[in-house]
């Protein structure tokens, strides 16, 4: 570290924590109202008063994330009014130093070894008074580190922000797809059922289009599990993704030999490209289309359907996953089972009409996922800037604009 100044948290910020107050569940249902009244890990409720009025970082004093720190923060920034428990330390930077450069010090910072340990882990103020933050040389320097790291924060909540709106207007978009559809020849949305009766019927499922039809899973496809294999040998690195339930849809668990892949091939009914795929217990209804890619699906708790295209496509009845009730059954663990599945209803559209929902559900599915690219390669690089900025291995420019 290049650092050249080291202060302790006694020396670079006041302490406010004999300002806090807490209030238990009781009294608290009978202050409902919009300022937030904050924990050792955030936002615990809302209430009508306040007790601050300013920009605060809170640090947990207990059951914070202290043994997770790498991946889970450890203190917050808090603005505007609030209300602060005794769960949180209270911190204001000094005016000679910069808060959210003390911040981004704390936010990740390993301070097991100030912790008091025992059955749960806390930090007193004795101890919180003692950790050390180190600054770079100059006030300069640790202005524009906070700069930076702060501008990487307001791109990734305007990216959340974005990711928040496309996924409320999805939602919207499929109450109104799955219940109205679009007229043909119009290519716009039906008028409501309450507007114009007369262009619906009723179903199973309620009011539909007249010219729909109400289906269960098991009318287009075969619906088909995963093979558990409990004699396998995985690696970090190999051939063919080898994918548990935990791991579906997202990254791969581990890796298997092509030569054990070939071998369950001829052992195994495997899903075909285009195929449905559904996670069956834990998060149930987790599902992906299976883009072709040599891959082995392990767990018994991942089913596929096998449609046969007779009545719909592969891309709407993906979609039409997005709003399936599933009926589950098991004790401590659901599960969603084949014969539920099958019996499973949906809305079953013209093809030429499943074609214009999927279009326009798959329009906003883009965005969706072209923003969460971005969030995820903004969070990647923060992670980095705040490795590089603060351990002084990178060096700032003061006179250059703060960009990331």
């Amino acid at each position: 570290m290049n650092s050249k100044r080291k202060n302790k948290i006694s020396e670079c910020c006041d302490i406010l924590d004999n300002l806090r107050v807490p209030i238990n569940d009781e009294i608290r249902q009978t202050m409902q109202g919009n300022i937030p009244y904050y924990g050792a890990n955030g936002i615990q409720g809302y209430i009508d008063k306040y007790i601050f009025d300013e920009d605060l970082i809170l640090l947990a004093e207990d059951g914070g994330n202290f043994e997770e720190y790498h991946t889970r923060p450890i203190a917050y920034k808090i603005s505007g009014k609030s209300w602060v428990n005794n769960h949180a330390h209270i911190l204001r930077a000094k005016p000679e130093f910069n808060q959210d450069f003390i911040f981004y010090s704390l936010v990740h910072k390993d301070i097991t070894k100030y912790l008091n340990s025992g059955t749960r882990s806390k930090l007193n103020k004795s101890e919180l008074e003692n950790i050390e933050i180190d600054f770079p040389a100059t006030k300069d320097e640790e202005d524009k580190i906070a700069k930076i790291l702060s501008t990487a924060d307001a791109v990734i909540e305007k990216t959340q922000a974005a990711i928040a709106k496309y996924k409320a207007i999805k939602q919207g978009m499929l109450q109104d797809l799955f219940t109205r559809g679009i007229d043909l020849n119009t290519n716009k949305l039906r008028p409501r059922y309450q507007d114009a009766p007369e262009l619906y019927k009723e179903s199973k499922l309620g009011m539909i289009p007249r010219e729909w039809e109400d289906k269960e899973l098991g009318d287009v496809g075969e619906v088909r599990m995963c093979r558990r294999v409990f004699n396998y040998e995985t690696s970090d690195q190999g051939d063919i993704p080898f994918y548990k339930i935990r791991t579906f849809g997202k990254q791969p668990d581990a890796y298997i030999s092509k030569e054990l892949y070939d071998s369950y091939r001829q052992q195994f009914s495997f899903p075909n490209k285009g195929d449905i795929l559904i996670s069956a217990a834990g998060t149930i209804g987790r599902t992906i289309i299976y883009d072709g890619t040599p891959s082995y699906f392990q767990d018994s708790n991942i089913v596929w359907i096998e449609n046969n295209g007779h009545l719909i496509t592969n891309e709407y009845l993906y979609q039409v996953f997005q709003i399936v009730e599933y009926k589950t059954e098991g004790g401590t663990i659901q599960r969603l089972y084949n014969s539920i599945l099958k019996s499973a209803l949906f809305p079953c559209p013209p093809k030429p009409e499943q074609q214009l929902i999927t279009e326009r559900l798959n329009a906003i599915d883009n965005k969706l996922q072209t923003e969460q690219t971005y969030l995820q390669k903004m969070q990647s690089l923060k992670k980095g800037l705040m490795e590089d900025l603060l351990s002084g291995r990178k060096q700032v420019k003061i006179n250059e604009a703060a960009t990331v």
